[in-house]
């Protein structure tokens, strides 16, 4: 089946950003310092300011209001992210919708995905064409995303793209590992307590980097129909990466261990916390991903962890 010729949208007309956490935020903001009239969609109508960008209040899975907001947009972002626990239910409805929206406006549709569809058995370190094997409810949910809608792009019903990144970190992140209950424990110089191996290899990604990366390849044809993965981090453990941002605050924490029997108890009560057990190996086994193609294709490369330790630090220290 043939694309519809959508050549125009590709270049002309704003972008539409779904959702306003930190990859939505930070992406709208990258757009908008370039120039690019950018609507930023959430339920509260919240969002970044900035004098090229509009803040709209609606649902995603309003199929008629989602229409409207992507009528001659030249790309569509998709960087929502319901709660852990509600995966299985939340991101259907809302993956279809950003679907029909892309197709009926013809604008590339680009999602933000992680790294959790290989599932446990994958190899490391984890390449773009590697096998989505993940059979938990969260792994199979986003292997079950990202199937269908490169699918539905060769399918010619409409243009997409997809990037994974590994666990978040620098300016705007606060809902991670190296978030809110780290960072500023680091700039106290407070002990630090980690979920998992602390001297394993494991990748983290800078949230700068996320965003060129998602503006990359919804401006450039040679992604559509492909999965990217952002350039991270050189493979550190989580106890360097926790030096660098010490380093950075100039502070030494004392850096221990939470173990996982104390999560899986407070899981009892916290939604959150209980859907970490699936998730579990990432952080006891090595966690490495190649970014080999999208860096020799687009040539993007991860920020220098020194300087986006120093930028997470400067950050957080504004906050407080």
């Amino acid at each position: 089946m043939e694309h519809r010729d959508h050549s125009a949208n590709s270049i002309n007309g704003h972008h539409l950003v779904v959702g306003a956490g930190p990859v939505g935020s930070t992406t709208a903001q990258l757009l908008a310092e370039h120039g690019t009239p950018v609507t930023v969609l959430t339920r509260s109508g919240s969002g970044p300011s900035h004098p090229n960008i509009t803040l709209a209040r609606g649902s995603v899975t309003d199929i008629d209001g989602l229409r409207d907001l992507a009528s001659g947009a030249a790309a569509i972002y998709n960087c929502v992210n319901p709660p852990y626990h509600q995966w299985p239910t939340a991101w259907p409805p809302m993956h279809q919708a950003l679907m029909t929206a892309a197709e009926q406006s013809g604008a590339v549709l680009v999602m933000m995905d992680n790294l959790y569809a290989f599932g446990p058995q994958s190899p490391m370190p984890m390449h773009e064409t590697d096998q989505l094997l993940a059979t938990g409810p969260k792994g199979s949910t986003r292997a079950a995303m990202a199937t269908e809608l490169l699918a539905a792009h060769h399918a010619g019903r409409l243009r997409a793209t997809l990037a994974r990144a590994s666990d978040f970190f620098g300016p705007g992140v606060k809902g991670a590992m190296l978030g809110e209950r780290v960072v500023p424990k680091i700039i106290r110089g407070k002990k630090i307590s980690i979920l998992g191996a602390l001297d394993v290899a494991h990748h983290s990604t800078y949230m700068p980097d996320v965003a060129r990366t998602l503006v990359t390849i919804a401006t450039d044809q040679r992604a559509w129909g492909k999965a990217w993965h952002v350039p991270s981090s050189a493979t550190g453990t989580q106890r360097e990466n926790i030096q660098a941002l010490a380093h950075a605050a100039g502070t030494s924490p004392m850096i221990g261990t939470t173990p996982w029997a104390a999560v899986k108890a407070i899981g009892l009560v916290v939604p959150q916390l209980r859907e970490l057990a699936e998730i579990r190996y990432q952080f006891d086994r090595p966690w490495i991903v190649d970014s080999t193609l999208t860096e020799d294709t687009f040539g993007l490369t991860a920020t220098p962890i020194e300087q986006a330790a120093l930028a997470t630090v400067e950050w957080w220290r504004a906050r407080q």
